[in-house]
């Protein structure tokens, strides 16, 4: 097996692509043989990527009150948990937290929402917001996750300083119907290349440990490279008590690490980006996710759950020899 995974690897290196059965090989490595999996998906990485961290600040723009029905979503109308719920927050608002993002090392910073769609008001209301944050903060990277979009709303966002969209698969076009029936896949892919066609760039991932198997996480990451997307954030299902996934079964880190890796075999030249969940399936590991193929992270809280200080992460990514 080490000798098939280094073949793998030095193929991709070399600039070819794994065929879905070479890839299903991959899937077959088991704790005995990991090591050799995760050694490879790091050379890769130091190829295509090199020794750099991206870092990434998000905020909860609007909060809850969602009428999509996502089975692992503690915003969610459907669902009966503690998240606390507040409708849009103002721009002058929106500048005020990435203000407090801009005073970290982060290069992006993202306007999150819930709900499947905003309305035209809120779409002008982020549009300001984006010129303002654009304005006093020109190096600022600025990202968003609105839900779905048109034409006409992604050429607005783009003309008010937006550089790339963030818009998850969530899991494979199979497995997608088990955890949300209230829009489709398809909805979701139309919205990607809607974006990439105007010119932005797409963040586009999913998350992990939903109950999928693991030919469907295999199908998540092919589906993204044919879709050619930019950067992929994974994020690691952390139950939360009122959703119907309230009693799934967390991941191990080991699962967690060979999901990187496959991600980092499948798309090499891609950002992959470690977000929601980091924290409650690493543990005392979170360090390893760059030697198994990761080179970006969200730093500080996520939309309803903590995250780490950002001064530990910056001090995890030095001690690590890695550059930001």
């Amino acid at each position: 097996m080490e000798k098939q995974i280094k073949k793998f690897a030095d193929r991709v290196i070399a600039g070819g692509i794994l065929s879905f059965e070479d890839s299903k090989r991959l899937l077959a490595v088991q704790d005995d043989n990991l090591k050799y999996l995760l050694n490879a998906a790091n050379r890769i990485r130091e190829h295509f990527r090199s020794d750099k961290v991206s870092l990434c600040s998000i905020t909860n723009a609007k909060s809850g009150s969602c009428n999509q029905d996502c089975k692992f979503c503690a915003q969610s109308v459907f669902h009966n948990t503690a998240t606390k719920t507040h409708p849009l927050i103002e721009p002058q608002e929106m500048l005020r937290r990435a203000e407090i993002a801009q005073n970290t090392p982060t290069q992006r910073f993202c306007l999150v929402t819930s709900g499947r769609s905003l309305s035209d008001e809120e779409i002008d209301n982020v549009c300001l917001g984006l010129r303002l944050i654009k304005e006093k903060f020109p190096g600022l990277k600025l990202d968003a996750s609105l839900g779905l979009l048109t034409k006409e709303r992604i050429e607005k966002l783009k003309q008010s300083g937006l550089s790339r969209y963030n818009h998850n698969l969530e899991t494979s076009k199979n497995y997608f119907k088990n955890i949300c029936t209230t829009h489709t896949f398809e909805q979701r892919v139309r919205t990607v290349k809607l974006v990439k066609a105007a010119g932005l760039e797409i963040c586009c991932g999913g998350i992990f440990g939903l109950g999928e198997s693991e030919i469907d996480r295999l199908e998540l990451a092919v589906a993204l490279r044919e879709l050619d997307v930019d950067c992929i954030p994974i994020n690691l299902l952390n139950p939360i008590a009122g959703t119907p996934l309230e009693s799934q079964k967390i991941l191990s880190a080991e699962e967690a690490f060979k999901i990187i890796a496959i991600l980092r075999f499948l798309n090499p030249g891609k950002e992959i980006k470690i977000c929601g969940g980091r924290q409650s399936v690493l543990k005392d590991k979170q360090s390893q996710i760059f030697f198994a193929g990761a080179d970006s992270i969200i730093m500080g809280d996520y939309l309803t759950t903590k995250g780490n200080p950002a001064s530990q992460d910056l001090e995890m990514i030095q001690s690590l020899g890695l550059k930001i």
